[in-house]
């Protein structure tokens, strides 16, 4: 017992009671794959081309009467003209980006307009789906938990393992003293089955390409460029 309370005194002396512990927030990354391939490169277009030529002048030729053969074949046949949908959407016209049909050759990021931990004087902000964490069994299970409370249901949705892949540590500044020092994990998610959302918990939301990201984390882009990989 006097062990103990010799210990006790100690810690206490050295002021490891009185520090609060720092917050730990899951934010979730949750991202729209591309709905159709991405345009040629131009300079790789420009070698296809290239390669086309080269094979059309130097290829085998072969006897008229296989070419026959092959020309022949599927003649009577039912030919279905095939028009393909148009890659600019009605979303892509107006830049409505609260809708997922735009942009359809790249990733779209979700991003809310709202209250949350952290923000100066709990004004809205631009911020990820996130929660402080909690009870929760783990901080997979706090990111789930957080992005369910914004889309309702965790069904169209796909959570890319059971780890963060990144993090980054909040301080106060100069100018923002009464700024809370935490820590935020952000886990990746992705959009399965589904092209739209019906969005609560917050103010506003938007899905934006990481380019069109870095318009509302202009402070973060340099955090966010490498966190990012697209």
């Amino acid at each position: 017992m006097q062990r103990s309370s010799l210990f006790h005194r100690s810690l206490k002396t050295r002021g490891f009671c009185t520090s609060q512990p720092e917050k730990i927030v899951a934010a979730v990354l949750f991202e729209r794959l591309p709905v159709v391939i991405p345009k040629i490169d131009p300079v790789v277009y420009a070698f296809q081309e290239f390669s086309l030529r080269w094979r059309s002048q130097f290829r085998r030729r072969f006897p008229d009467e296989v070419l026959g053969r092959s020309d022949a074949k599927g003649k009577g046949e039912y030919q279905i003209d095939y028009v393909p949908a148009p890659r600019i959407t009605e979303a892509d016209k107006t830049n409505d980006r609260r809708s997922l049909k735009r942009a359809l050759d790249r990733r779209l990021y979700l991003i809310l307009y709202g209250s949350t931990y952290g923000s100066p004087s709990k004004e809205p902000v631009w911020h990820f789906p996130e929660k402080v964490y909690e009870s929760e069994e783990t901080l997979r299970k706090c990111a789930e938990s957080a992005l369910e409370s914004v889309i309702g249901s965790l069904t169209h949705t796909y959570f890319v393992g059971n780890a963060p892949f990144a993090h980054m540590a909040i301080q106060s500044t100069v100018t923002v003293p009464d700024l809370p020092s935490f820590k935020r994990f952000f886990f990746k998610s992705q959009v399965i089955g589904t092209n739209k959302y019906k969005i609560g918990e917050c103010e506003d939301h938007v899905w934006v390409t990481k380019d069109e990201l870095m318009e509302y984390f202009p402070e973060q882009a340099a955090f966010l460029n490498q966190m990012i990989i697209s």
